[in-house]
C-alpha cells in the first residue's frame, strides 16, 4: 500500500469528525479532501478528541510550524519567507535602535523575532513587532484592518467558509495585503484612493469625502492609483519572487520589489520561451491564461528576471490579464514622444513625476510611561511600560523629492520628524528623517512647476522661494524647529543647515542641484507653493 493510500485510510479518523472540511480545496491541494495529517498533524487513530488533538497543527501555515508542513511541498518559498523583511523586519528594528544609539545595528540580533529589553527594543515590542509573519496567527477569522502574522497564511487564505476548508490559493486577495500595509508608507491606502488625516478634518464645512476605517482611523477618499482604477490587483504587479523575496542573486539583502515600472511599459530584457523558463516557477506554466502561439515569447523584469505569465506579448501593444480578475488591459508603452525631456530627466525614478500625492506626516510626539501596561507583540502578553504615540499635521499632496543611494531621483516622506521621551534619556531626542518612498498613486505625469518652482519638492517644506539679484531666497511659512530647519523640512538652500541623513540611505539635493532645479524654467514662470496646478 502507498503511503498517500496508508495515510488516508488512517485520516479517516479525522474526517468522521470534519466532514465538512473534505471540501473547499483549490488546485494542488485537493489531496486535503482525504488527507489531514500532512498539513495538521495529530493523532487519527486516538480514541478520544483530546488524544487526537495531542500533536495537532491548528495554523500550518505559521512559521515556527511551517518547515514541516508547507515546507514539505514548498521549501524554497518557506526558507526565503523566514529571511524576508517581511519577517524579519530587520530594517525597522537597525532604524529604531539607531534612533536611540546613533549606531545601526545590522547584525543577526536585528529581527523582530530577536528583540531584547532596551528602550529601542521596548518600542519595538509594543508598537512595531505585531506586523510581521512571524507572529502566530491563533484564530480562524480574517479583518482586514487588524490581521497579523500567520505567516503563509497570512496571505494564501483569502476566506474562511463555515461549510467547508479554507482554500490555499495563489490568488492573493488585496484585503491580504491591507492589514501590515495601511500602515506606515500607508500603501494600501494609497492605492485605494484613502488619504489618512488628522482630526482637524472633521471642523471643514463639507466632511462628505471622510470616512472610518474598522480601527477608527479618519480617512479621505481622494484619487486611487491609475492601475487600481483599471481594475488592477497588487499580485498583477507584484511577482511571488519579489513578495516572498526569493532567488535574491548571491543572496543579497532585499534592494526593493521584484517588479519595477519599466518591465511593463518598456521592457529592454530579453524574452523568454518556455524552453528556459525557471525551474523552481514552472507551476505559473498552467496558469497562462491566453493560448499559447509557437514559440511563445514572455517578457521578464529586470532585477530577477522573473517571467511575466500574465502578459502576452503581440504585435500591436501587449496585454496584461488580470491575475484575479477576468480583465485584459492594453499596456501603455514608453515612447520617446510622450518623454521629451527624457534626457534631462534621466535620474529620475518614474515615481517622482507620475506619483501625484503621498501621505506625509510632519509631528510626532513619542513618550514612554513606566507605571502603565501594554501588549507586548513578543511575549505575546501584557507587560509593564506603555509607548504612545501623538501626532499632527498630516498631509497628502505632492511629495518632496530627494535623491537615493543609487542617485536616482525619487520622492520621499517624513518618516520622522519627532520627539523622543523615554527615562533613560538625559533629554529628549530630536530626529529629523526622510526617507523614499513608492508612493502607489500613480496618475498624469505632474507638472513642470509642481518641481521646478515648488520648495515642497525641494525639500524645503512650504512656503515663499524668491530671486533677487540673482540670489535665491526662502520664507517658511512653519516655525523652525531646534535644529533650525522649519517644521516641514528637509533640507534648506544653506547646505550647512541640512538634516544628516543615516549612512547609505537617501539624501536632500544640495545647493548646485536644488538652484539647477530652478533655474531650469524661464525665469516669467509663477513660483508656487508645492501644489500641482
Amino acid at each position: 500500500m502507498s503511503q498517500s493510500a496508508s495515510s488516508g485510510n488512517r485520516d479517516r479518523g479525522c474526517i468522521a469528525c470534519h466532514k465538512i472540511s473534505t471540501t473547499g480545496f483549490a488546485g494542488g491541494h485537493r489531496f486535503g479532501e482525504t488527507l489531514c495529517t500532512p498539513c495538521h498533524g495529530g493523532r487519527p487513530d486516538a480514541a478520544t478528541e483530546r488524544d487526537a488533538h495531542a500533536e495537532l497543527i491548528a495554523f500550518p501555515g505559521n512559521l515556527s510550524t511551517a518547515g514541516g508542513t508547507c515546507g514539505r511541498c514548498h521549501t524554497h518559498h518557506v526558507d526565503a519567507v523566514r529571511v524576508s523583511p517581511m519577517a524579519t523586519g530587520a530594517g525597522i528594528v537597525a532604524s529604531t535602535r539607531e534612533l536611540f544609539t546613533a549606531s545601526p545595528d545590522t547584525g543577526k540580533t536585528a529581527t523582530l523575532s530577536a528583540l531584547g529589553y532596551s528602550p529601542a527594543d521596548s518600542l519595538l515590542r509594543k508598537l512595531c513587532a505585531g506586523c510581521h509573519l512571524n507572529q502566530d496567527k491563533t484564530s480562524h477569522r480574517l479583518d482586514p484592518t487588524t490581521d497579523r502574522g500567520g505567516g503563509c497564511l497570512a496571505c494564501h487564505i483569502n476566506s474562511y467558509p463555515k461549510d467547508a476548508h479554507p482554500a490555499l490559493t495563489v490568488r492573493v486577495s488585496d484585503a491580504r495585503c491591507f492589514g501590515c500595509h495601511s500602515r506606515s508608507s500607508r500603501i494600501s491606502l494609497n492605492y485605494a484612493g484613502l488619504a489618512e488625516v488628522d482630526p482637524t478634518a472633521l471642523q471643514r464645512p463639507d466632511t462628505s469625502t471622510l470616512g472610518r476605517l474598522e480601527d477608527d482611523r479618519l480617512v479621505e477618499f481622494v484619487q486611487a492609483d491609475v492601475h487600481q482604477r483599471a481594475g488592477m490587483s497588487c499580485i498583477d504587479c507584484h511577482t511571488s519572487r519579489g513578495v516572498m523575496g526569493m532567488d535574491r542573486p548571491n543572496n543579497e539583502p532585499e534592494k526593493g520589489p521584484d517588479i519595477l515600472c519599466i518591465d511593463c511599459h518598456r521592457n529592454a530584457s530579453a524574452p523568454i520561451d518556455l524552453n528556459i523558463w525557471p525551474n523552481k516557477l514552472e507551476g505559473q506554466i498552467d496558469r497562462i491564461p491566453f493560448a499559447l502561439r509557437p514559440r511563445q515569447k514572455f517578457l521578464t523584469t529586470k532585477r530577477r528576471a522573473t517571467p511575466l505569465w500574465h502578459i502576452e506579448i503581440q504585435k500591436i501593444g501587449n496585454t496584461l490579464y488580470g491575475k484575479q480578475s477576468s480583465a485584459r488591459l492594453p499596456i501603455p508603452p514608453w515612447t520617446p514622444q510622450s518623454h521629451p525631456y527624457r534626457t534631462e530627466h534621466r535620474r529620475l525614478s518614474c515615481s517622482a513625476c507620475h506619483s501625484t500625492w503621498a501621505p506625509q506626516c510632519y509631528g510626532c510626539h513619542t513618550t514612554y510611561d513606566p507605571t502603565g501596561n501594554q501588549w507586548d507583540h513578543a511575549a505575546q502578553e501584557v507587560t509593564a511600560g506603555r509607548w504612545s504615540e501623538k501626532r499632527w499635521n498630516l498631509r497628502n499632496g505632492p511629495p518632496p523629492l530627494g535623491v537615493t543611494s543609487d542617485d536616482r531621483i525619487a520622492p520621499v516622506v517624513p518618516g520622522m520628524i519627532m520627539t523622543l521621551d523615554h527615562p533613560s534619556l538625559e533629554r529628549p531626542i530630536f530626529k529629523r528623517r526622510f526617507a523614499p518612498i513608492a508612493p502607489h498613486t500613480t496618475g498624469s505625469a505632474r507638472s513642470c512647476n509642481s518641481c521646478h518652482r515648488s520648495p515642497v519638492a525641494l525639500g524645503l517644506g512650504q512656503g515663499r522661494l524668491q530671486k533677487t539679484d540673482g540670489r535665491w531666497t526662502f520664507i517658511p511659512d512653519s516655525e523652525r524647529l531646534e535644529d533650525g530647519l522649519p517644521a516641514d523640512a528637509w533640507t534648506s538652500l544653506d547646505e550647512r543647515r541640512q538634516a544628516k541623513p543615516p549612512a547609505n540611505s537617501a539624501r536632500p539635493f544640495n545647493t548646485d542641484e536644488m538652484h539647477r532645479i530652478l533655474d531650469a524654467i524661464p525665469k516669467s514662470q509663477p513660483i508656487g507653493q508645492g501644489s500641482i496646478p
